[in-house]
């Protein structure tokens, strides 16, 4: 009986470990970074401020980031037409 609680714990431990990472994986994907929520406050228009108190700052950062995104393509596409 000994040995099969010998063996057990450590498989047991073992599986867990592996679904705990799995679990931490996708939590760092979804997480907030510290630098973008003050990078938000710092430059954020109304329409964004609005989506941060109606909807979270989930779809506040996602908005924030898609307007950062649009400028840089407009900058490129600029920058093309420039050559």
């Amino acid at each position: 009986m000994e040995a099969w609680f010998v063996i057990a714990v450590p498989i047991v431990i073992m599986f867990f470990a592996l679904f705990m990472e799995r679990v931490e994986a996708r939590l760092r994907h979804v997480a907030v970074q510290e630098d973008e929520v003050e990078e938000f406050l710092e430059q954020a228009r109304p329409d964004e401020v609005r989506a941060l108190y109606g909807h979270g700052i989930g779809r506040a950062l996602e908005l924030f980031r898609l307007r950062r995104l649009g400028g840089r393509a407009r900058n490129l596409r600029q920058k093309r037409t420039q050559r």
